[in-house]
Order: C-alpha cells, then structure tokens, then sequence
C-alpha cells in the first residue's frame, strides 16, 4: 500500500511516502526550489518521494492533506468579518490566493498529479498529533500540540493509545501561543515564520525584566496552562503586521528595523518572552499529567521545535519521556496525514519509532565523479578509513569541512548529513563560522553533536536526544567545548549512534581518538537566508560562497585552494540576500 503525505500553502511545503507501513521518504519543497520555507505545492518532493519509492502516481492507493482547507477559509473569513473595516487590506491581499489556489486543493491535486485515485483530509492538529505519536516508541503517550493556528486550533491535547489518536481540549485563534512568539519575533526586527529560533537564541544574553509587563498586560495564562491573549496589543488578526502601535508603547520602544544594532533592550525582551513561553507550556504539560496520569508525552507543532521550552518540560513535569518529531512544524504534517491515515483510519499495524530523519536524497560516488568532472575540480577519491582520518585530523588543524554525505535530513536540522563541521575545543570557531561561514549573527549559538554513548560525560542530561530537539547544560567539569557552549552554559544537543549515522559516529569517534574530544561543531549547510543544501551542486556552491575550507562530497575530498582562480569566479559568486 503507497499514501503519500502533503503539506502546503502556508510554509514549509513538504511530501512523504508511506509504503505499507514504512517512511520511504520524506522532504520539503524548499530544499528542491532554494526558496527558503517555501509554501507552494510540493511538486519537487512529491517527484522526489514517488522516484525514492519506485513509484508512479498511479500507484498510489491514497493521497492525504494535512488540513481541511475550507474550515480554514471560514476562519478566515469569520475573523475579518469581526475585525472590518480595519481588515480590508489583509483581505484584499489575502482573498486573490484563496479564491484562485488554496480553495481548489483536491482539484489542483487532480490536475498537477494527474491522480485519480481518493484523496483525505485531515484537520491540521490531527496531523500535527499523528506525526508525533504514531512514530513514536510508545504504546501509549499524552499528545501536546502548539503551533501557530491550523484552521481554528492553535494548541491542543489529547491521547494516543495504539493506532488511536484523540483530541480532548483545544484552544482556538487568535489565542495562539506561536504566534505570540511571531509577535515578539516581529517587534525584535526579524523574520516572522523564519526566525523565531533566533530569538531563543538571543533569550540567553537578556535578564527577563519585563517577564511581569507580558503576563499583566499581553496573556493572562490560568494555573492549567490555558490563556488568552490581549488583542488589544496584537494585530495579526486583522492587518498584515504582527503589532501595532500600542504594543511599541507598552515598551517605550519603535519595533526594531532588520539588521539595526542589538540592544540590551531586545535582549531582556528575548528572554522575557522566552520565560513566558517556557511557564505556559510547562502549565499546560503538568495539567495534561494530571489528565491523563500517563507517563510518556508526544509533542508537535511549530511550538515544539523550541527546544528550550522542550526541556523545561523535561525537567518540569512528572512525564519519565518526551517524544518530539524532528519535523514537528508543518512540514511534518505530511508525515502526520499519511500515518493517520495507514493506522488510525485504516487500522493497520503501527511502524517501528522514528530514529533517524535521514529521508532525503543521496548521491552515490559514481555521481559524484561524474559531477565533479563535469565541472573540471580535482578531487581526492580516499576510502573509508582515509576518509575519517584525513577529516578529523583537518578539524584539529582548524579547517573547516563542509559534510555531504547520504539522505538529506527531514526537518530544520542538520544531523550530520548536510553539515558544517568544525573543531568546538576552539572558541574562536565560533565567531568564524558564524560570520565569515554563515553570515549570520554573531550571537547565535551552534550545536554540538558528541557520540551517545559519551553523552553523560560531557552534558547534564540522562537520555538521546537524536533530533537536536533539547538543551543541556554543559557539565562544569568539561567546560573545554566552548565554540558549543552557550552564554548560560547550556547547548543545544545532538546525539549520534553508529546506526543511525555510521559514517558521521565514526568520524566524531576518530576525531576522538585524535583529540581526546567526542564532539563536533554541527552547523547546517547553508547560509542565512537559504534553505539547507539538497544537492552536490548546491554544496559547491555554498562551499564556493564562504570560507569553509575543504569539501567532503561522499569519499571525495576538495580544497578550497586546490580550485583555480577562474572558477572561483563564476556565478558562483553572488551576494546573499539576508532575512
């Protein structure tokens, strides 16, 4: 049986095949167009997921939509009644789209496809619920959705148990705790839908100083996690901005214009906000124990790829274990529909738990020859062992190597596949990744991904954390990991197994045995403002773009200063556009 899984037309596109019963495939629009959380029909992942599965269309037993776009229409058109006149020009802009697009999604299904075949409709939070539950190792688990608004839901629980998946308790918009968080991302001068992470990186700099402003005046949260938010300040049901006026005053301060200088100011906003965020989410997990009494907990939504509110949770709540999707925002919900319907709907036997994210497309080393021919680079072809003792020993001496290796992460992560590498004993790694890599803000912090059967010895927490979905705090006593450790202590964690990556395990394993050290700096491979790179092309191209030093295209080894001035450049050489 093939179902194929879809998620568009908001952000974050994506596709995925399930094929009686396993995730064949899965990935976002974005990493085939470059277009950064690209909303469009998927048409390149699905291509993608049906080539993965070797299948066509007319394989296809049934085809699944991660939302019910009528209900959200009428959500829309209900909140702009409610909100006129001041609506009319988010109306104006918005109702073009749906009158000419997002109405007709069976039909646009139909006619880019040319399927035939049933086509089912999910509510947006079931698919969030299914996409974290139904992959997860538990038999049974309590479900915890948060995201920004699905047609009228924007955070919900309920319980899994089986194939099952119910939903008991909803909050409905314009109360959302996502787009609370856009809000305050908005007014910190960044990309709404985009950049909500930086701002949780930016939360660590500040003292929560206006932690008492935010709950007198902007949410009122009941002792079971349940708020409202004052509509008075937010905007975003009614114009095409997230605050107004009234919101700049509450602070004494215009919202901050992109790329201006960062303020102490925006700094203890950062944090406030953040502790806001924790506190709800924590209410509302410690209300869903006393709910349910279960000990394991499935979370999804955009919400649950703040990885510090995750951990909160953890260390907060009664439950023993936490699932967290690596795909949790809407991208995942196409994993979440196909599964919902595979196991819930048609009662077939649940898969084996999510492990790894390694669902993209891979290029073997025939192609890679082929491809490194064709644009006349020299290469070093080294087998396996070579391959992990040349690298690691270039990380010691301080290069840093972009890794293109296997499937293609699903989700925002990179998790050693499409990575940035480099030596984290070394802070000044930090800064040069940062601005002279990635081009990126200088306080943003990287990851580390250390070796899991070390993890105790380097971090304060008990339990993998493959997704790179919790924080922990550097143990005081290993505090030579800088270039990883963030201002407060803490990192946000990466663990590796030889299983679920055995080249990448390795390679931190063999820069372990050079340096006593079983961590890596892990970056995705990009630069701010592209998606992750999907393909060898991409690859050279970022790698061109930036002064990352050598270039680890699957056994084949490039140096930067081994390739001749005239191809350094070609169109290569553009500038980035920032978010």
């Amino acid at each position: 049986m093939n179902i194929l899984g879809i998620s568009c037309y908001y952000h974050d596109s994506a596709a995925a095949l399930v094929q009686d019963g396993k995730l064949i495939s899965a990935a976002h629009e974005e990493r085939f167009t470059r277009k950064r959380h690209d909303p469009d029909f998927p048409e390149h992942a699905i291509e993608y997921c049906l080539r993965e599965g070797k299948i066509s269309i007319s394989d296809l037993d049934y085809i699944g939509f991660y939302d019910k776009p009528m209900t959200k229409f009428d959500r829309i058109l209900q909140t702009y009644l409610a909100t006129w006149p001041r609506s009319f020009p988010s109306f104006f802009k918005a109702m073009p789209v749906w009158l000419n697009e997002k109405m007709w999604t069976p039909q646009t299904i139909r006619k880019k496809l040319e399927y035939e075949g049933p086509i089912l409709f999910s509510e947006h939070h079931v698919s969030h619920a299914a996409s974290a539950f139904l992959v997860s190792p538990f038999e049974e688990a309590a479900i915890l959705t948060l995201d920004g608004v699905g047609e009228w839901d924007t955070t919900t629980y309920g319980i899994g148990r089986g194939t099952s998946v119910e939903l008991l308790k909803t909050i409905h918009f314009p109360h959302s705790l996502g787009l609370f968080y856009s809000a305050f991302t908005y007014y910190l001068g960044f990309k709404v839908n985009s950049a909500e992470y930086k701002v949780m990186g930016l939360a660590p700099y500040g003292d929560p100083k206006y932690y008492d402003t935010i709950m007198k005046h902007l949410i009122d949260v009941k002792d079971d996690g349940s708020f409202r938010l004052n509509m008075d300040y937010f905007v975003y049901d009614r114009a095409l901005t997230m605050t107004g006026r009234k919101f700049a005053r509450l602070f004494g301060q215009p919202r901050r214009e992109q790329e201006s200088a960062m303020t102490q100011f925006h700094k203890d906003l950062a944090a406030s906000l953040q502790k806001v965020t924790d506190e709800v989410v924590v209410r509302i997990a410690n209300h869903l124990h006393r709910e349910t009494n279960l000990s394991n907990l499935c979370m999804a939504g955009g919400v649950a790829l703040n990885c510090v509110a995750n951990s909160k949770v953890l260390a907060q709540t009664p439950f023993k274990n936490i699932f967290v999707q690596p795909a949790a925002g809407d991208a995942g919900g196409a994993l979440g529909v196909a599964y919902y319907i595979y196991n819930t709907i048609l009662g077939n036997p649940r898969p084996p738990s999510m492990d790894h994210a390694f669902l993209g497309p891979s290029y073997d080393d025939n192609f890679l020859e082929s491809f490194l021919s064709e644009h006349h680079l020299s290469a070093k072809k080294l087998d396996r062992n070579e391959l992990l003792s040349t690298v690691a020993r270039l990380l010691t001496e301080q290069n840093v190597v972009g890794w293109f290796q296997g499937r293609m992460e699903y989700g925002p992560r990179a998790l050693g596949s499409r990575s940035i590498l480099a030596d984290p004993r070394n802070p000044e790694n930090w800064k040069r990744v940062n601005l002279k890599i990635k081009f990126r803000e200088s306080f943003r912090p990287f990851a580390p991904t250390i070796l899991e059967d070390r993890l105790g010895e380097y971090f304060d927490f008990d339990r993998p954390s493959p997704f790179m979905l919790f924080v922990a705090q550097v143990r005081d006593d290993r505090r030579t990991i800088p270039a990883v450790t963030h201002v407060d202590g803490s990192a946000r964690l990466q663990t590796i197994s030889r299983k679920q990556h055995g080249l990448y395990y390795d390679l931190i394993g063999e820069f372990e045995r050079q340096t006593g050290c079983p961590v890596l700096i892990n970056t995705s491979f990009n630069v701010r403002g592209e998606p992750i790179v999907c393909t060898p092309e991409d690859a050279l191209t970022c790698f061109m773009r930036t002064d990352m030093d050598y270039l680890v295209l699957g056994s084949y080894l490039v140096e930067k200063r081994s390739i001749p001035a005239g191809v350094k450049d070609t169109s290569w050489q553009k500038a980035y556009e920032l978010d």
